[in-house]
């Protein structure tokens, strides 16, 4: 079967697509199930226990259910792995047809394999002697080689570790090597299953949400917020240059209009309450989409439920749109996945796709008493359908790091008639 070949042109299209969706979390096992959950305001939170190496007072989290590969498999990698098996069967590519010498590979960083650990600190009870060699996952690049090895791609590859902006940085990574003409497509993404050291750190830092009923704990822009609650899951997208999905008759979702990363040198933990460096990366993402901020009706936020964060947010989001924030619906979907670190701004990006997809602006839940400082539309407790036409995710994390994506929604090229749209003036 011939393979679709890069067009040779000088004017080639550099607008880049989504084509292929896969996500898994808490409330579900496949995308539409994941969505179903987020638009009925359900909560993936629940109490735990018996975690191997985690901390008795983290008591509650949202974890995803996987099927294990063999014993001893890292469950991040089987959860990257899950979700990219859906990407690829979402986006109906034929790998025989496709230039897999030009298909990229972004997946995000995540821990390696530490199972060896406990041997060498004297607690051989929490060594299992039947998993693999720890070696073979040990690096935090074994998710991406894993994925990239199971579908034969070929193409560059690139794995970020940028805290909980890892996912939304190598989604931007994955465009970048496509507008680069280093690859006609790529799968991106990230994964994050709950990792006894992250789980230890956040706790002493007292950054994690604690109540009584643990549906009830994460509270993002509420008056008694009190931090964030540990998640799991992963979200993988096949991102595509136009002509090449229009091609091969792709399934669209969405174009990506542009995306920022910016950083702020402020503090390793803590974040600018000011928020300069954030208006200044959204506004700059708008300014390369070519929108205007009354185009933007839907934020997906980084939204934690800590104070310093949820607050910063709202003063980004407002420097940045001015008057138009007025009408721009903001919600922190946090607040019934949990906190995925390394996957948040993957699967935040997958949930503000389908919001294009769908027209309906998903809820924060557990928001009964809004912080007057977060006085921002953040679509308490219900969502919402809207017309949506473009739409923002934001990511902010540890380390100064932060990412936002703008995309636009896109009819189903299977239906709607191939001539290219104009973009926003």
């Amino acid at each position: 079967m011939p393979r679709l070949r890069p067009s040779t042109t000088p004017d080639q299209d550099d607008r880049v697509v989504i084509s292929g969706m896969g996500m898994i979390a808490s409330v579900g096992n496949d995308r539409e199930s994941v969505w179903r959950a987020v638009r009925q305001g359900t909560s993936g939170v629940r109490r735990v226990a018996g975690l191997p190496g985690v901390p008795e007072g983290l008591s509650i989290a949202a974890l995803a259910d996987v099927e294990l590969e063999f014993p001893g498999q890292l469950k991040v990698i089987a959860l990257a792995l899950h979700a990219a098996a859906e990407a690829i069967e979402d986006s109906h590519i034929d790998l025989r047809a496709v230039d897999c010498d030009r298909f990229g590979c972004a997946v995000s960083g995540h821990m390696g394999d530490a199972g060896f650990v406990p041997r060498y600190m004297g607690r051989p009870d929490l060594f299992d002697p039947d998993a693999i060699d720890w070696w073979q996952q040990w690096f935090p690049s074994t998710g991406c080689w894993q994925v990239a090895t199971r579908f034969g791609l070929h193409g560059p590859r690139t794995c970020h570790s940028t805290a909980c902006a890892s996912g939304l940085i190598d989604f931007l990574a994955a465009v970048r090597l496509i507008r680069d003409g280093q690859c006609d497509l790529a799968l991106a993404g990230s994964a994050e299953a709950v990792h006894p050291l992250f789980a230890a750190g956040f706790e002493r830092m007292r950054v994690l949400a604690h109540h009584e009923d643990p549906a009830l704990a994460c509270r993002p822009f509420d008056r008694q917020r009190s931090g964030f609650v540990m998640g799991e899951g992963a979200a993988m997208f096949v991102v595509e240059r136009l002509d090449h999905a229009l091609r091969r008759g792709a399934p669209i979702y969405a174009e990506v209009m542009a995306g920022k990363m910016q950083a702020e040198a402020h503090h390793l933990t803590g974040v600018d309450v000011d928020a300069e460096g954030l208006a200044y990366m959204i506004t700059e993402t708008l300014r390369a989409g070519r929108l205007a901020p009354d185009q933007i009706r839907y934020i997906n936020a980084h939204g934690t439920g800590t104070q310093q964060n949820d607050v910063m947010e709202t003063r980004g989001i407002r420097r940045a749109l001015g008057p138009a924030a007025e009408r721009t619906g903001v919600s922190s979907t946090k607040s019934m996945l949990g906190h995925l670190v390394n996957a948040a701004g993957s699967v935040e990006l997958a949930v503000t796709t389908l919001a294009l997809r769908d027209g309906f602006a998903p809820p924060t839940i557990n928001l009964t008493d809004p912080d007057p400082e977060c006085d921002l539309d953040c679509i308490p407790l219900v969502g919402r359908t809207v017309a949506l036409e473009h739409a923002l995710k934001v990511s902010v994390a540890f380390g100064g790091h932060m990412a936002a994506v703008a995309l636009r929604r896109w009819p189903d090229c299977r239906s709607a008639p191939l001539e290219r749209p104009a973009r926003a003036a």
